[in-house]
This record gives C-alpha cells, structure tokens and sequence, in this order.
C-alpha cells in the first residue's frame, strides 16, 4: 500500500511538472510563442527527489504546496476556454491525486503506526 502511494504520488507529480511546461510553452500559453508561467513548473521540482526517495517530511510539506497547482487548476479551468480549460481541469486532477496519496502516504508512514504505539 506504501509503495503505490508512493508511486500516484511520484507520477502525478512528475506528469503535473510534464503539463505545466508543456502548457504554458506550447500547448496553449497564455501569450502567442510562450509565456513566463512556465516557470511555475520550477518550484514543482523542490519536492520531486524527497517524493521518489519516499521522505516522509517531503510529503507533509509538499502537501499544502500542492494546493496552489489545485487552485491554478481550478480557476483556469472554470475561467479560460478551449484546451487551456481542459488543462486547467487535467492540472486540478493530477494535484488532487498527488494531495490524497501524500496526505495517506504521511499517515501511513506515521512513527505511531510503524512501531505499534498509539498517540492520544
């Protein structure tokens, strides 16, 4: 169970890296020949090696960093139209896969659960 919440969550965030270069580079960017907000794929790479090597610190923080690729996703998928909407909504989806398997993976790793204490 560990290890595939470890790879939905490796996965979707290698792919979320994947979609925002190819988005906002020449997909549909916001700017005919590109745009800067391909640099958002940038701070997507901070977690990436803590994620693969199943850091669960990586995980808890990247958590709530993950959220802002899901608001991006949302918003651009309620508000643009034609192939940028239908990348905003793939955006949405591939943060919320990474937020849910990260949120398990860190409970699931938790020291409590893997020595057998339980907390209060």
């Amino acid at each position: 169970m560990i290890r595939h919440l470890q790879a939905v969550a490796s996965t979707s965030l290698i792919a979320l890296i994947l979609l925002c270069l190819a988005w906002e580079g020449w997909m549909a960017p916001l700017r005919t020949g590109g745009s800067l907000l391909i640099l958002k794929a940038v701070p997507l790479l901070l977690p990436l090696f803590g994620i693969l090597r199943g850091r669960r610190y990586t995980f808890q923080w990247s958590c709530m960093f993950i959220l802002l690729y899901f608001t991006e996703g949302a918003v651009r998928a309620w508000s643009d139209q034609g192939l940028a909407s239908r990348l905003g909504m793939l955006e949405a989806v591939l943060a919320l896969a990474f937020f849910c398997s990260a949120i398990y993976y860190a409970r699931l790793t938790a020291p409590s659960r893997i020595t057998g204490k339980q907390g209060c």
